[in-house]
């Protein structure tokens, strides 16, 4: 059945983009990826329509083409997080052998919402705020939403943050080690703006993730991610256990 409405201002083959990627992610082309022409009967529509669908989802990972092979899903590595101590995503995406990269969204002094400024501290009345999105290859990962003292923390302004965690410019920008802390991790079903910055589909869920972060008995960071649940896995050892194999 077509999903293509052609009453929609969004061009065709950004609506079959759309359906193919929720599509994917039921896992119904696991095992075998349609040809142009089957998606061009399938959708009503041109296969240069269809050819511009498949391009894009190209660009974006999801699928490779092969000359004689036809397209085929991209099998996703599933990133597994270990929960025992303080970690860096930039870290744990390079450690798995991937390129590790954040993109700077938004980066500013600001005062801070309610909800950071009452784990900072009502002393903290400015902050800095850090938005990235986080990068695994070519795939997004993660959304951060970041605020710090700005008295302590206003030298992250000009850091380069588009590589390795906010943890190690912290350090090196502004002299500020971060020592523990703590963080509460739900799963959520995401809005239609989280889906777009993570770039997934409606049928993916991810994590919710809420961290306080300090220097010895000092608040530093409240920070919020987003995490998307199909690339990444939270992997939690009991005393004398093992990482499972999978």
């Amino acid at each position: 059945m077509s999903a293509i409405d052609r009453s929609s201002p969004l061009p065709l083959w950004a609506q079959i983009c759309e359906d193919l990627r929720d599509r994917a992610g039921t896992g119904e082309f696991d095992g075998r990826f349609p040809t142009e022409e089957e998606l061009a009967r399938l959708y009503g529509v041109s296969r240069q329509t269809v050819r511009e669908a498949i391009r894009r989802l190209e660009s974006e990972g999801l699928v490779v083409r092969q000359r004689g092979r036809g397209t085929r899903l991209v099998s996703r590595t599933v990133l597994e997080q270990p929960l025992h101590s303080l970690y860096s995503m930039a870290t744990t995406v390079s450690s798995q052998g991937f390129a590790e990269r954040s993109e700077v969204v938004a980066r500013k002094r600001e005062t801070p919402p309610f909800e950071a400024g009452e784990f900072l501290g009502s002393s903290v009345v400015d902050a800095i705020y850090i938005e990235r999105i986080r990068f695994a290859g070519d795939d997004p990962i993660g959304w951060d939403r970041s605020w710090l003292p700005w008295d302590r923390a206003a030298n992250l302004l000009e850091a380069d943050l588009s590589k390795g965690g906010l943890y190690e410019a912290l350090d090196r920008f502004c002299g500020i080690k971060i020592t523990g802390g703590w963080e509460k991790i739900q799963p959520i079903v995401p809005s239609s703006y989280e889906r777009m910055r993570l770039g997934i589909s409606k049928d993916v869920g991810a994590f919710s993730i809420n961290r306080l972060a300090i220097s010895g008995n000092e608040a530093i960071e409240w920070r919020r991610s987003l995490i998307r649940g199909d690339r990444y896995a939270l992997v939690a050892n009991w005393p004398g256990g093992e990482s499972p194999t999978l």
